[in-house]
């Protein structure tokens, strides 16, 4: 798999809130910042927050028996990674929209993955795969 970095923009209502979160708790590096936005070296990938007044409330979708937000972003990750951030956020206080568990076990796609969401109600989705080259099987 060739895998190349992406880059996405988010909304967010705080940029304060954000630099504390994805910086003090995550330990993520910024890029450029200004007063209406801030990027980020998300894992090799480019994610830029930009200011905007409004916040933004997610629908849901069923997905393995859990209640999945949407919109949200997120990464794929080695396990061993993966496991710390959940015990990072877990010792911060990060509250899990979706708890640290294993999604379709036994089956293609069987993955591990939790969600939480960030202070501006941004949710993400950290997932690792039990066989990476399964990533897109179904």
């Amino acid at each position: 798999m060739n895998l190349r970095p992406f880059h996405l923009a988010m909304p967010v209502t705080d940029l304060e809130k954000t630099r504390e979160f994805y910086e003090g708790i995550m330990g993520l590096k910024h890029g450029r910042f200004s007063k209406r936005s801030i990027d980020y070296d998300f894992f090799g990938h480019q994610v830029v927050f930009h200011k905007v007044d409004d916040a933004i409330k997610s629908p849901v979708n069923p997905v393995d028996g859990k209640h999945v937000p949407v919109p949200h972003f997120g990464i794929v990750l080695e396990r061993t990674k993966w496991d710390e951030l959940a015990v990072l956020f877990k010792k911060a206080g990060v509250k899990f929209i979706i708890e640290p568990y294993l999604r379709f076990e036994g089956q293609t796609g069987e993955q591990g993955t939790f969600f939480i969401e960030d202070p501006n109600g941004l949710n993400l989705e950290f997932k690792t795969m039990s066989d990476l080259d399964q990533l897109f099987s179904f």
